[in-house]
């Protein structure tokens, strides 16, 4: 059994291979079947920065037109998914430098008030996702990248062209009206 486990999971890896090899030659074909198969990951990377359809597509294609056009410095080395990913990613940080400029830098010191873990577990995935969603789009994207991608405000502040303090800001700001929108929600009264 694990023969043929090992069998299939070389087959795949070959596969891919292949068709990174035909989208260094440029191959349409190759180039279509990649695209196919991340597609969907690489969707969900940025859905979790930008909620609008039209401009998450717009963001996965440029994405994908980076990665086909650099794909000669693929080299093998770790994830192809992961390489795409990265190059998805900068194009999601491009578009919030471009169309979100905070105006003012503020620093604020995190305050420590949290919505009880008992409100918080009444919460639906869907809800918390949509009130994320609701963020207005430079805090949504610093409050992902720091809760959910694990970067820290440095890391923040390269990605994005803003300063430490703009990113602690927009963690707290997008903390604060989650809180106040859970809260709104009155979570203690429903049993």
């Amino acid at each position: 059994m694990s023969i043929a486990l090992t069998y299939t999971t070389t087959a795949q890896t070959s596969e891919l291979e292949s068709l990174i090899q035909g989208c260094v030659r440029n191959e349409r074909t190759a180039q279509e079947r990649v695209y196919q198969l991340f597609y969907a990951r690489m969707m969900a990377v940025v859905r979790k920065y930008i909620d609008q359809t039209e401009v998450a597509e717009e963001i996965v294609n440029n994405g994908f037109l980076r990665a086909f056009q650099k794909i000669n410095l693929y080299n093998f080395q770790g994830s192809f998914e992961g390489w795409i990913r990265k190059i998805v990613f900068r194009a999601v940080c491009d578009y919030v430098k471009t169309a979100d400029k905070p105006g003012t830098q503020i620093a604020l010191t995190e305050t420590h008030e949290y919505v009880s873990s008992e409100d918080a577990s009444r919460l639906e995935y869907d809800e918390l996702l949509g009130m994320v969603q609701q963020l207005p789009l430079a805090t949504r994207t610093v409050f992902n990248m720091y809760v959910l991608e694990g970067f820290n405000h440095r890391e923040i502040r390269e990605a994005l062209g803003i300063s430490e303090g703009t990113s602690k800001w927009h963690l707290s700001e997008a903390r604060r009206q989650l809180r106040q929108r859970i809260e709104g929600l009155e979570l203690h009264l429903k049993r």
